[in-house]
């Protein structure tokens, strides 16, 4: 290979480098934003922002039966004992309610008081603004294949969380 191709791959590798810790930086930044909001929504209610959470993750899932708690933990990446411990400072302030499956007693499905539902829906208009301005410049197909790719990222870097773990033996 010449000096001359090999100073461009070089380079095209440095590039790479700097965009892949551009991205980490920017993934960073746009979760200590949503974190923030969730915290601001949150003191709306009096709770924090992963308690927040759970009440946003059990409306968008809930189907008039419910949500499991393991299935709110998987979807925010928590152990399930959080949300259960959560859960229960929700259920005291009235906002969520907890209640054994019909099905198997041992599953404790989660859904919220007529209380949340009406302070979510008092957001509604709130949120849709929000989602219009920082989504504007995507259109619904392009927005789904940058959500893909991003899960994929998501799923890798989980991956790549066991594998390190592993070596340190945590």
């Amino acid at each position: 290979m010449s000096s001359g191709r090999k100073d461009a791959t070089h380079q095209r590798e440095i590039e790479s480098l700097y965009a892949i810790k551009r991205f980490t930086l920017e993934i960073s930044s746009i979760n200590c934003h949503l974190e923030e909001v969730r915290r601001i929504w949150g003191r709306t209610l009096g709770i924090s922002g992963p308690q927040w959470m759970i009440l946003f993750a059990v409306s968008d899932l809930d189907k008039d039966d419910g949500v499991p708690v393991n299935v709110v933990s998987k979807l925010l990446h928590v152990d399930p004992s959080f949300v259960t411990a959560q859960s229960k400072l929700l259920v005291q302030k009235g906002l969520l309610r907890r209640a054994p499956s019909l099905v198997d007693a041992r599953v404790v499905r989660m859904s919220l008081t007529e209380k949340t539902s009406r302070h979510l829906a008092n957001l509604a208009e709130q949120y849709s603004a929000i989602r219009k301005f920082v989504f504007e410049e995507f259109d619904e197909t392009e927005l789904t294949a940058f959500t893909a790719r991003l899960a994929t990222v998501s799923n890798r870097l989980g991956k790549v969380c066991r594998r390190v773990a592993a070596d340190f033996d945590f």
